[in-house]
């Protein structure tokens, strides 16, 4: 058996989220945008992890949609596979809190996005979430 020769990537499981019709973004340590969410740790579920990680990087409550979209993205000199899902929540602006994992909070139109400095591949589950 060779897979123990296939290449290993961590996973990085994201959400696209509207809170008052605008979608939520981080800032991040590297000063760019990006989508709240974080790694799958062993025996979590990809479900599982983005609620989580929206509860400990916004404070809110958020329940899982569809799965948006998949692919692989170079951070730091490591290839990380990246997961998005539609995520919905009742919570309004003014609950957004946040964590200390990020810099900024952002909320923007799906227009504002292109402007940002975001990762493309963020943009399209963005993008992919408003069809």
């Amino acid at each position: 058996m060779t897979d123990h020769l296939a290449p290993h990537y961590p996973v990085s499981v994201k959400a696209v989220l509207f809170v008052g019709g605008l979608c939520v973004l981080l800032r991040n340590e590297r000063g760019e945008w990006e989508l709240p969410g974080g790694k799958l740790e062993r025996g979590d579920t990809p479900e599982s992890t983005v609620v989580r990680e929206v509860e400990e990087e916004l404070g809110i409550v958020a329940s899982v949609g569809r799965i948006l979209d998949s692919w692989v993205y170079r951070v730091n000199g490591v290839d990380v596979v990246i997961v998005t899902y539609l995520l919905t929540t009742a919570a309004q602006p003014s609950e957004l809190r946040l964590s200390h994992e990020h810099k900024d909070i952002g909320l923007f139109s799906v227009s504002e996005v292109d402007a940002l400095p975001l990762p493309e591949g963020y943009r399209a589950s963005i993008r992919r979430a408003t069809l």
